[in-house]
């Protein structure tokens, strides 16, 4: 199967990198997978008996903003932290030997395809970037850089103040992130995204497209349902889905059982 997608990789004119939470684990950020998953990483909120989901939740920011800065600031500085890993890397030297075109769709937030030099506006963030703020309630339609320097007890995940405020009605902002039952996530910028990406795949509908899922689990199929329409509704396009535990995709695409980098190092061994 190595081989199979190494040939793919050989011949591909365009390069569309589907990529989920699986994709960072690599580079050393938490799996969430889970609530276990999800405690190893923060004990403090299994000590609490707190879930992801709990956590990622916009509530917080109305009733406790200290509580979601500290889940959101916390992650802030550690995704500006991280260093992305050799793959992200391998793929844009298999992208430049090809004098391919690319286009990155991803359901992280955490910006490492832009720190590894993906170009941005060759990228769509489903659910949005911790990497820009909005307000909280919110007051307009506004999005900003997130700048902030956040100071993180996190002994009990507490963000110290100043809090991030919004500069039009003074009240605590938040990341532009969707989360968990949220009415409030301002959808524009990741919209912009969405219209160039399907102006991208429209232009390059009949060439040799490669895509390269990483760590797209099912539990949120958002990055898997692309892959696998782009699979199926493009006659020259192939599928090489990398995940560890759910790697199943009907042939002609292409499955490996692996993590996102042990999978591409193995296939630019066999470049």
């Amino acid at each position: 199967m190595f081989e199979q997608a190494a040939n793919v990789i050989r011949t591909a004119e365009v390069f569309i990198i589907t990529a989920g939470a699986g994709m960072g684990v690599d580079s050393g950020l938490p799996d969430f997978r889970g609530d276990h998953g999800f405690w190893k990483a923060y004990p403090a909120y299994a000590r609490l008996g707190l879930s992801f989901v709990e956590c990622a939740n916009p509530q917080h920011f109305l009733d406790d903003p200290s509580f979601g800065w500290g889940f959101y600031g916390h992650r802030t500085n550690l995704y500006r932290d991280t260093v992305p890993h050799e793959g992200f890397h391998l793929i844009r030297q298999w992208i430049a030997r090809n004098s391919a075109e690319y286009f990155v769709v991803t359901s992280n937030v955490d910006g490492q395809f832009q720190k590894a030099g993906y170009a941005g506006d060759r990228i769509v963030e489903v659910h949005g970037s911790i990497h820009w703020l909005q307000c909280q309630t919110p007051c307009g339609s506004d999005i900003w850089h997130n700048d902030e320097v956040l100071d993180i007890d996190e002994a009990v995940m507490r963000a110290r103040p100043p809090l991030p405020r919004c500069s039009g009605c003074g009240e605590v902002s938040r990341p532009n992130i969707l989360m968990f039952g949220d009415w409030s996530w301002l959808q524009d910028r990741t919209r912009i995204q969405e219209h160039a990406f399907e102006r991208f795949l429209t232009t390059h509908a009949d060439r040799r497209i490669a895509v390269i899922e990483m760590g797209a689990g099912s539990a949120i199929p958002t990055i898997r349902a692309t892959s696998e329409r782009i699979g199926w509704n493009h006659e020259h396009a192939t599928v090489i889905r990398i995940n560890p535990r759910e790697a199943e995709i009907k042939a002609p695409h292409i499955s490996l059982s692996c993590g996102a980098l042990e999978g591409l190092q193995k296939i630019n061994n066999l470049l």
